[in-house]
């Protein structure tokens, strides 16, 4: 009677999945039809419109979510029948090697449509992938150390801001790629850019991976619904506090000229690499979110997408540059030399519609994922 039955567990992280991919899409909206008013990391508050700025703000929850939910999904993996340790850091290694491999593809040309490339964006994709070769080699760790170091390096990071190393010396790649975001050039006519350095995201998929712990069969579900409830309280707790203080974190927020204003700064964390504050506002809403899910099917209609969501991923970058290209043939260059929306309420209208367009093809999908078993399938 109190036990949550599999299903029941994972369609509640399918729905916050499929949630959080839902604002992906409203930002790569953004990305392609208002890319004439860019948005800087963190947002400078004086140029950026409330709508803008809260638009883009929607968009923080995507990655550490969904990062910390394939930490989840991975201890799952792990308790299927017949699951070892061994298989499961083998399945999570070449899960991380495909997700690299289709960054430096797939994804690539979706976002430019150029090939061969002359610029590579180390995005989303790419931080994921690295994030579960880094989980596959942690999965030996207790839940305790499991726990300590992720938050070890969710909450010390910050204190590798100020470290840089010289283009060219030998610190420099590796560094870019973990913590420093930075141009690499790769010889003639080639350079990678590492969007997402990837070292607070680690930290992040290894407390995905300890929540696990919240799932097995002797934990009530009112048990872990409130003990996710106090955890996301917590974490918010904590963003409020070392934001109202000032002290670490991210860059000190101001006050404004007018309140609104004031709101902006105190909420406009740094993405790249991920601040402590950022990532204790956004997973401490996602676990909120994740233990209200539960009690709750009322969203249940966004699990669709959430329970195929590398085939989302492709789907959608594609569809919308596709889109893109479309509008820009029909009414011309409004914005410079790219067509853009004048206001910032048509980004989230394409992005309903895209939604809408989007999910026959993702419970399709999902019905084959079901029906076949096919091992390939399980990685989309």
């Amino acid at each position: 009677m109190h036990r949550v039955t599999r299903f029941h567990r994972i369609g509640a992280i399918d729905t916050l999945r499929g949630l959080v991919m839902a604002l992906m899409l409203v930002d790569h909206v953004r990305e392609f039809f208002y890319l004439h008013r860019q948005v800087a990391d963190p947002m400078v508050i004086g140029e950026t419109s409330p709508e803008l700025f809260f638009t883009r703000l929607t968009s923080h929850f995507c990655a550490p979510v969904f990062i910390f939910l394939t930490g989840l999904g991975a201890w799952f993996h792990g308790r299927r029948d017949g699951a070892t340790r061994q298989g499961t850091a083998a399945y999570l290694a070449k899960r991380g090697l495909l997700m690299i491999a289709l960054e430096l593809t797939l994804v690539s040309f979706a976002w430019s449509f150029t090939f061969p490339p002359t610029i590579l964006y180390l995005q989303v994709i790419w931080a994921i992938g690295l994030s579960m070769l880094a989980l596959a080699a942690l999965l030996w760790l207790p839940v305790w150390g499991q726990v300590a170091l992720g938050l070890l390096i969710i909450g010390g990071h910050n204190l590798l801001d100020s470290v840089h190393f010289a283009v060219g010396s030998a610190a420099h790649v590796p560094w870019a790629i973990l913590h420093d975001r930075s141009m690499i050039a790769l010889g003639e006519g080639l350079r990678v850019r590492t969007s997402y350095p990837v070292l607070p995201w680690i930290g992040v998929i290894l407390l995905g991976h300890a929540a696990g712990s919240l799932y097995r069969s002797q934990v009530l579900p009112e048990q872990r619904q409130r003990y996710l409830a106090l955890m996301g309280a917590g974490a918010l707790a904590g963003f409020f506090l070392l934001r109202f203080l000032n002290v670490y974190g991210d860059r000190a927020w101001v006050e404004g000229g007018t309140g609104l204003a004031t709101v902006m700064s105190f909420l406009n964390v740094t993405k790249y690499p991920p601040s402590l504050l950022f990532l204790l506002l956004t997973l401490g809403v996602g676990m909120l979110a994740l233990s209200l899910l539960e009690r709750s099917r009322a969203w249940n209609v966004l699990a669709c997408f959430g329970r195929v969501p590398l085939f989302f991923y492709l789907l959608h970058i594609f569809g919308l540059h596709l889109l893109y290209l479309i509008f820009m043939a029909v009414l011309g260059r409004t914005q410079g030399d790219r067509y853009g929306f004048v206001e910032v309420w048509p980004i989230w209208v394409v992005a309903g519609a895209a939604l809408v367009v989007l999910y026959l093809p993702c419970r399709w999908f999902a019905g084959v994922k079901q029906r076949s078993g096919a091992g390939w399938a399980s990685y989309f």
